[in-house]
C-alpha cells in the first residue's frame, strides 16, 4: 500500500493500520485487504483519478442495500471520491456449491418479495464504472426499453463498440418488447450484478454479495444475469422457484431477451468478444 493511502485511510478512520494486502479490484482502482491497529478488517478501493471516480455512488448503493434489506452485504467505514474503505466479509474462496445456490435463492427470494413503488430509483446507479439511468416509472417494459436495452446499445454503438447493422436490430426488437415481455406485480429491488466474482462463500452458504448495480426492477433480470455466466444452476432456480414461481418461458426465451442488457455492458468495457451472444439471440427471436 502505497504512504498516500495509507494516510488518507488512518486519517479517515483514526486508528493505525497494522498491515495490508494487495486485493484485486477492476476498473482503474487499487485494492487492499488490511487489519487495524484497533482490530477490524477491512477492504478498501483506491481511486487511481479521483476526478473520474465513482467510489461515493458505489458507497451509497452499499448503503441502501444494507438499509433495505437482509443482503449480506459490506458495512461502508468511508468513501470519498478517492477511496472507499468497508467491513472485510470473511470467505472460504470457494465454489459456489449446490447449498451456497439455496441459501442464495433464500435471500434474493426475500429482496425480491418486498414491493417497491416504481421502476428505477431515486438517483442514477452504475453497473462497474458505467451509469445507469434510473427514471422512476410505473411501466416496466418501456423502463427497459428506454433505459436499459436501447440506452446502452446506443452508448455502445457512440463509442464504436457496436455495429449499426446490430444496433439496428436491437431497436426492432426493442419495439416488440411486449411481445416476449410482462410486467411483475410490483417493482423489486435488485442487486443488479449478479455474477461469481460478486458471490462471496463460506461454509457452503453465501457470506457476502459485493459490487451491486442496485435499482427497481422485475426480478426476471436478476435472475436472468446469474444464468449469463452460470453463477447459479438448477439448485438456485428450484429453491427461488418454491418460494417465487417464475411465469412460464423465462428459461425458454425471457432470460436470454434480458440477458441482452449485460451483454451490451460486457461489449462496451471489454470489446467485440461479446457481440456473439448479442448476435444468437436476435437469430433466435428471427431478428
Amino acid at each position: 500500500m502505497d504512504r498516500e493511502t495509507r494516510s488518507r485511510i488512518e486519517t479517515a478512520l483514526g486508528t493505525h493500520i497494522a498491515e495490508a494486502r494487495p486485493l484485486g479490484v477492476g476498473f482503474g482502482l487499487k485494492g487492499y485487504a488490511a487489519t487495524l491497529a484497533d482490530g477490524r478488517q477491512v477492504a478498501v478501493k483506491a481511486a487511481r483519478n479521483a476526478a473520474r471516480s465513482h467510489l461515493p455512488l458505489e458507497a451509497y448503493m452499499l448503503e441502501e442495500l444494507g438499509r433495505l434489506s437482509e443482503l449480506p452485504v459490506p458495512e461502508v467505514y468511508y468513501s470519498d471520491p478517492a477511496l472507499l474503505v468497508m467491513s472485510w466479509i470473511e470467505n472460504d474462496g470457494g465454489a459456489i456449491t449446490k447449498s451456497a445456490e439455496r441459501h442464495a435463492a433464500e435471500l434474493l427470494a426475500a429482496l425480491h418479495a418486498r414491493p417497491f413503488p416504481h421502476f428505477g430509483y431515486g438517483r442514477d446507479t452504475l453497473i462497474g464504472p458505467l451509469v445507469q439511468p434510473n427514471p422512476e416509472g410505473d411501466d416496466w417494459i418501456a423502463f427497459f426499453r428506454d433505459h436499459r436495452l436501447q440506452y446502452m446499445a446506443r452508448r455502445a454503438h457512440e463509442e464504436g463498440q457496436l455495429p449499426a447493422a446490430m444496433l439496428t436490430r436491437l431497436e426492432t426488437l426493442a419495439q416488440r418488447l411486449g411481445d416476449y415481455l410482462s410486467p411483475p406485480p410490483y417493482p423489486s429491488l435488485i442487486h443488479g450484478d449478479l455474477w461469481t466474482g460478486n458471490v462471496l462463500v463460506k461454509g457452503g452458504r453465501i457470506a457476502g454479495l459485493v459490487d451491486p448495480a442496485i435499482y427497481c426492477a422485475h426480478p426476471e433480470i436478476e435472475l436472468a444475469f446469474t444464468t449469463m455466466f452460470s453463477t447459479f444452476g438448477r439448485a438456485f432456480f428450484d429453491a427461488y422457484e418454491a418460494l417465487a414461481p417464475l411465469e412460464p418461458g423465462f428459461h425458454e426465451c425471457r432470460k436470454d431477451i434480458y440477458n441482452l442488457y449485460p451483454y451490451l455492458v460486457h461489449v462496451r468495457l471489454f470489446g467485440a468478444g461479446y457481440l456473439g451472444g448479442i448476435d444468437a439471440t436476435l437469430r433466435r427471436l428471427g431478428l
